[in-house]
Parts: C-alpha cells; sequence; structure tokens
C-alpha cells in the first residue's frame, strides 16, 4: 500500500513516493484513479462524465494522464490502417505465418494498454469481492460483445447481410482475447499484490512478486503445450481444393492432414491449433485464416490469391489467430502493462520512470531475440514467447515516446486527435474496425448496392490519385480523421461510451 504505515511507534513516509488516492472505494466504475483516465481502453469512463482537461505536470494526482489517452487512440487508428489498406499495401498486413509487421504490433498494443490500465484502476481495493465482481462483469460485457461483432453475424463491408448460423459461429475474437488478458491482469492486480508498503526496490518486488510469478507459469505452460503436445493427423471439410489428399463422404469433402507430430510451428500440425480443434470445434474457427497468404497457399503471397498447383490441404483449413492457447500466451502482454503501471503508481519523477520503463523495455526485446535464436520465431497466430517479449517491448518504447511528448513536454496538441479517440476507444472500434458504420452508410444506395456514398468516396480518391493503391490509402485516413473528429465531438458533449 502507498499509505504510511506505523514503524517502531513513528510513522514513515515511503521511500518510492506515489500519488494519493483519491478515496478509499473500490475501483467504483474506475474511481480509484490518479488521474482520471485509469480505466480500461475498452470500458467506460465512470457514469459517463467527462474527464477533466488536464493541469500543468503529470506527477498532479488529479492530472488525466493523456499518454494512455494517446496510446490507445493510436492502437485503434493503426488497427483501422491496417485492416482497410493492408489490401493494397501487404506489407503493412499480418505476416502470413513467421515474422512481425505493423499489424502484428496492434493487438499487443491493445492489451498492453488494457495492463497500465488494470495497475492505476485497482492500485487500493480494500473491498476485493466487490472488485472481483465487476472483473467478472466487465470480463463477461467485453466477452458477449466480441461474440456479437466477429462472430459472424455481422458481414461488414460490401454485404448488406447478417445473420449467422449458431452451429458455426466463431467463439473467439480480438474483445474475447481482450477480456482474456484483462480478467487474469485484473485478478491478479486484486487477490495477488501484498498490502506492504513499498519504500525500497526490495519491497517492491516483494508487493508485486505474485504476479511475475502468474506470467512465469502461463509463459511456461504455454512453451510446454506448444513444444510437447503430441498433434495427430486430422480432417476437416474443404469447399473444395486442388489436393490429391481428399476422399468423398456423404457427399462432403474430406481433406486430410498428414501430422503425427510435437513441436512443430508450421500452419497445419501445430499445438494452438490442435487446441482450438479439439475444445472449441473446427466450424467455430476463423475460415480466413492468415497462412493463406503464404507461398504454399497463395500466388501472390504476401498477398491472397489462388492456390498455387500441388497446394497442400492445409490451405484450406481453419485457424483461428485468438485461439485458446495463444490468448493465455498474449495474456502475459498484460502483465508486462501491469508492471509499466505500478511504476506510475510508484514513481512520481519523470526520469525515474522513463529510466525504469526503458530498462524493462530493453529487457524485453533482448529476450525477444535470445528465443527467436533458440528456434522459436515471431508468430502473432501463434503468439510465441518470442513475439510476446518482442511486441511487450515495442509496446513499451512506444509508450514511452509518447509519455515522453505528451506528458513530459505537454505537447498535447500534437496528438490531439489521437487522445479523442483514446477517449473513445471502444465505440470507434465498434462502429469503424469493425465496420458497422460503412456497412451502415452502404445500405442507402442508388439503383445498385455498389452505388453508395463509400464505394464512390474511395472511387474519388483513385482517380484523383490516379492509384487505386494510394486512392485507397487516402480513404483510409480520411476515414481515421473522420472518427478522430467524431471521437473529440464527443469528448466535447462529455460522452463516453460504456458498457
Amino acid at each position: 500500500m502507498d499509505s504510511v504505515v506505523p514503524v517502531n511507534g513513528e510513522e514513515r513516509a515511503p521511500l518510492l513516493p506515489s500519488p494519493s488516492p483519491p478515496s478509499a472505494a473500490v475501483a467504483e466504475d474506475d474511481q480509484i484513479r490518479p488521474w482520471p483516465s485509469d480505466h480500461d481502453p475498452f470500458l467506460p469512463l465512470p457514469g459517463g462524465a467527462a474527464p477533466p482537461e488536464p493541469p500543468a505536470a503529470p506527477s498532479d494526482p488529479k492530472q488525466r494522464l493523456a499518454s494512455l489517452d494517446v496510446f490507445r487512440g493510436l492502437t485503434v487508428a493503426l488497427m483501422i490502417l491496417v485492416d482497410d489498406a493492408g489490401g493494397a499495401f501487404p506489407s503493412i498486413n499480418h505476416a502470413p505465418w513467421f515474422g512481425a509487421t505493423l499489424a502484428d504490433f496492434v493487438m499487443p498494443f491493445f492489451l498492453f494498454s488494457v495492463g497500465v490500465s488494470v495497475a492505476l484502476v485497482f492500485k487500493k481495493t480494500p473491498n476485493k469481492m466487490a472488485a472481483t465482481k465487476k472483473v467478472i462483469l466487465r470480463t463477461i460485457n467485453l466477452f458477449l460483445l466480441g461474440l456479437v461483432l466477429q462472430g459472424g453475424y455481422f458481414h461488414g463491408r460490401n454485404h448488406l447481410t447478417y445473420g449467422v448460423d449458431i452451429d458455426r459461429i466463431r467463439w473467439l475474437g480480438i474483445l474475447q482475447r481482450i477480456s482474456i488478458g484483462y480478467f487474469l491482469a485484473a485478478l491478479s492486480e486484486v487477490w495477488l499484490v501484498s498490502s506492504i508498503l513499498v519504500d525500497s526496490p526490495m519491497s517492491y518486488v516483494k508487493k508485486y512478486y505474485m504476479e511475475w510469478i502468474i506470467a512465469i507459469l502461463i509463459s511456461a505452460t504455454y512453451v510446454c503445450l506448444l513444444l510437447g503436445l503430441y498433434v495427430p493427423n486430422w480432417q476437416f471439410e474443404a469447399p473444395g481444393s486442388n489436393s490429391t489428399l481428399s476422399s468423398s463422404y456423404y457427399g462432403t469433402k474430406i481433406e486430410t492432414v498428414q501430422c503425427g507430430v510435437r513441436g512443430s510451428l508450421g500452419p497445419p500440425c501445430n499445438a494452438v491449433g490442435s487446441i482450438d480443434r479439439l475444445l472449441l470445434g473446427q466450424q467455430h474457427l476463423y475460415h480466413n485464416p492468415v497462412y493463406k497468404r503464404t507461398k504454399e497457399c497463395s500466388v501472390n503471397s504476401p498477398d491472397y490469391g489462388p492456390l498455387p498447383p500441388n497446394s497442400p490441404a492445409w490451405c484450406l483449413a481453419p485457424f483461428d489467430p485468438e485461439g485458446l492457447l495463444s490468448s493465455l500466451m498474449a495474456a502475459v502482454t498484460c502483465f508486462a502493462g501491469l508492471h509499466f503501471g505500478h511504476l506510475i503508481v510508484h514513481f512520481k519523477s519523470h526520469a525515474q520512470r522513463i529510466l525504469l520503463w526503458s530498462i524493462t523495455s530493453l529487457i524485453l526485446v533482448l529476450c525477444a531475440f535470445v528465443v527467436q535464436l533458440s528456434g522459436m520465431p515471431f508468430s502473432k497466430p501463434l503468439y510465441t514467447l518470442s513475439y510476446m517479449f518482442l511486441t511487450a517491448g515495442a509496446s513499451g518504447f512506444l509508450f514511452i515516446l509518447i509519455y515522453y511528448i505528451v506528458d513530459v513536454n505537454q505537447l498535447k496538441m500534437t496528438f490531439i486527435l489521437f487522445q479523442w479517440m483514446g477517449m473513445n476507444a471502444l465505440i470507434v472500434y465498434i462502429l469503424a474496425a469493425s465496420e458497422l458504420f460503412p456497412a451502415f452508410i452502404q445500405g442507402f444506395y442508388w439503383r445498385s448496392p455498389q452505388n453508395n456514398l463509400v464505394n464512390a468516396t474511395e472511387s474519388i480518391l483513385q482517380t484523383i490519385f490516379h492509384s487505386k493503391r494510394w486512392g485507397t490509402l487516402a480513404f483510409v485516413l480520411l476515414e481515421i480523421l473522420f472518427w478522430c473528429l467524431a471521437a473529440g465531438f464527443l469528448h466535447m458533449k462529455g460522452i463516453y461510451i460504456k458498457l
């Protein structure tokens, strides 16, 4: 705890100063906050109230930590960019299987910001049961919202239809993964943090060491399953294939994937996919996996394209990039964010925070390359240990840069658009990143569904730039600007969407 405690009959002030809590309430709608923005990036501010404008110095406990808003706003903008412009620029789209591109950093950025927020929201929880109830309710809300958005009910842009076969609904997705990370990080913060006073580096370790142990255990469990679980041969229903490994079963084409191995990290025979097929069922997995852009599965690799001659059977198989085992590993990124949040709580000095954050980020990146050199490459679909280290370290460095510009040098206007977006990240994600708003606009068309405002705007820009690629990029940047301004309008009206 950051309050003073009696020692030998005297009160001793903490050696590592921290902001005093505004009240003793337990995370009541994110009321425990040294800055009013201390909430999950996809969760609301208290009661829909507008956050106050920040004072002069970020060490003021009543000031808004603007850098956290900017960080998550930038993350939402990056998601829109890579999702909508990734087809025109495959180099920024997700890596087909191994490697890391710009798109592969978006999900870890979300998870990292969740961890920072959790550390600030639950920095003091006298009523653990009340806090636990709120964590569970928010986890359920996030999971169900993700199920609605990515389960298959909404068909997205260019599809004026909706509805999903319950027998084929996709159980996992982006918000579901965030809900799992939030759940583990928040419960750890509520139940595993010691109440001792932090007055030395050793007391800091004693206060939070149980969370570090949990993160290590999760990572060890993941690695053991990934490398040690036996993956047998398996079959799946294929819509059509040029593979020779097929047979007919009651009129359905069945493809057989030959595995019978342990420790494979390739697309067809990894433990991540095997666990999902066993526990979730193949019909509930993502049916357009990223490995369809590998050289084995696309003549246009690293973009989507027709199957090459003699392509393997697994090119048409389902695989969920937000699966169970990979989501368990992804939760460790939230624990990295927790550590950054703890340093905010216990250190007021900009220099101290930046130094300790930099050391942590550097260690994470170094660990990433050590693990990669040991034989575990970067892979977002598998969320490998090396990928977790790399993206967590990159998240830390980006956060440091934004913090230095926005909160240290007070250049908030430089990133005001992203700050607005970060204040209403949830609604922007729902309407923009999940394509609900573009699909809604496309529903109003002239004579033909193709003649709508969304398509017309993109077509005009492509004509102006004399390029389909650069016109698409201009359209996406205009889209991001639109949502920044829309979020700014909501901020000025004091509207903050909550679950």
